[in-house]
């Protein structure tokens, strides 16, 4: 019996055309070396193992330079170095600058708490009740204080040391005076002709010793505490007139009875000691001199800076006549008296 075709082998060739596997269609997608896939994957296939891990090879060393120093640790109290020097000298001078303006602002917040102090010393009545202290005299003495002065308190910051150097250079005429009286009597005493002289020189001392400080020194004095033109003016012509009286006491006039230059070598012949004294109260005048033209130049210059005019001096030496009570009381009596006569007349 014939074997049918269906018991042949469908895988055989002569089983191509039932072979499903020949379809054109499956051939075209059969796995391939270029494609895999997990139907080519075996998993039980040795394979050789993955290369074991190597860390990355080290970055090579720069090369070694010159040794450095070994850094020096700064102390707490050691400034660091965060700048150039430029940057220091900078920072400094900005310093510097800023405990100066401190400063200014200090003394005028002095000023100010001063000036504040005076204010409320005066709305309490303060000045009526101040007690004199100048000349010092001691308490037994029959004569008592005729001024207040106190130049730390009453007198500008600014201006305390001009106020102080001419108050300095009163005591310092007044002790040359003094000095000159001394040699005056000492030539008296070796010629009787300088009796002129001498009695001129005691003369001088009674007179310009309390004069040139009422005439000259309070006026500035005045000046300077309240600001007050008027005493500029009359400070400016009295103390013009004490400097010429300087220099007339560094010549040194015979007769005159300064002892300068001139009496001095008069002297020089008749005895050299007392020649010498009073070459001494010579230059102790010249000195002074030279003191008196360099402070009127200096309290001129700071006069202009205040602001003080002719005309503020005039408006507070009116305003000065006619808020005093006396000056008032005889003007008034004046006008009454006028104004009476005027209707007795016929």
């Amino acid at each position: 019996m014939a074997q049918s075709r269906n018991d042949g082998n469908p895988f055989t060739e002569g089983g191509e055309l039932d072979n499903p596997f020949q379809d054109p269609a499956v051939i075209q997608h059969r796995p391939s070396q270029q494609y895999a896939t997990l139907d080519v994957y075996n998993p039980f296939e040795a394979r050789e193992p993955p290369p074991t891990y190597e860390p990355p090879a080290p970055a090579p060393l720069p090369p070694p330079s010159a040794p450095s120093q070994p850094s020096k640790k700064l102390s707490p109290t050691e400034p660091k170095n965060y700048g150039s020097y430029s940057n220091q000298a900078s920072a400094a001078a900005a310093r510097a600058e800023l405990l100066k303006k401190q400063e200014e602002l200090n003394k005028k917040a002095e000023e100010l708490d001063r000036r504040e102090r005076e204010l409320q010393h005066a709305a309490l009545g303060g000045t009526s009740t101040r007690q004199n202290n100048w000349p010092p005299l001691p308490s037994f003495c029959p004569v008592q204080p005729c001024f207040f002065q106190d130049i730390s308190m009453e007198i500008p910051q600014e201006f305390q040391k001009t106020v102080s150097t001419m108050y300095y250079l009163w005591m310092c005429s007044t002790l040359a005076l003094l000095l000159n009286f001394l040699a005056c009597l000492a030539s008296f005493c070796v010629d009787s002709s300088n009796g002129s002289g001498f009695g001129l020189s005691v003369l001088w001392v009674l007179l310009f010793t309390p004069c040139s400080f009422v005439c000259w020194y309070r006026p500035m004095y005045k000046a300077f505490r309240s600001d007050s033109s008027f005493n500029f003016f009359v400070f400016f012509f009295i103390f013009f007139a004490q400097d010429v009286l300087f220099v007339l006491q560094a010549i040194g006039i015979p007769g005159w009875g300064f002892s300068g230059w001139i009496s001095a070598l008069v002297v020089l012949k008749a005895n050299t000691a007392i020649a010498v004294l009073m070459l001494l109260v010579a230059l102790f005048f010249t000195g002074i001199a030279v003191l008196g033209i360099v402070m009127l130049k200096r309290i001129h210059s700071l006069y202009r800076r205040t602001g003080a005019s002719f005309q503020k001096a005039q408006q507070e030496f009116a305003a000065g006549v006619f808020s005093n009570s006396a000056v008032r009381t005889a003007a008034a009596n004046a006008a009454a008296g006028a104004a009476e006569n005027a209707f007795r007349a016929p």
